[in-house]
């Protein structure tokens, strides 16, 4: 059994640049002090018989396969763009003039 006290909440709570008051830091020991508790007892578990899994359940591939297929040419690409320069789709500009 793990036993927080004030000062190392408060050392976490500067660590984390938390301001907390008086009555925050013995709420605060209090619930880290049970959070280190269930952290322990999962710890305490038998598990040598079961492997070790990055998760709870299997995981399976939904993708399809990738596939080879021909794409636009530059010409396809650009004939349903309202304005279109120098092979490249023109777009307004945003930034302003400079460049």
């Amino acid at each position: 059994m793990s036993n927080i006290s004030r000062d190392e909440v408060a050392h976490l709570a500067r660590l984390a640049r938390l301001a907390v008051t008086d009555e925050e830091l013995d709420v605060f020991a209090g619930q880290l002090d049970q959070i280190l508790d269930s952290v322990a007892k999962v710890g305490e578990v038998a598990t040598d018989d079961i492997p070790p899994t990055s998760h709870a359940v299997g995981l399976t591939n939904t993708f399809r396969p990738d596939v080879v297929r021909p794409g636009l040419s530059q010409e396809e690409a650009l004939a349903g763009a309202p304005a279109a320069e120098e092979g490249r789709f023109r777009v307004p500009r945003i930034l302003g003039e400079e460049q």
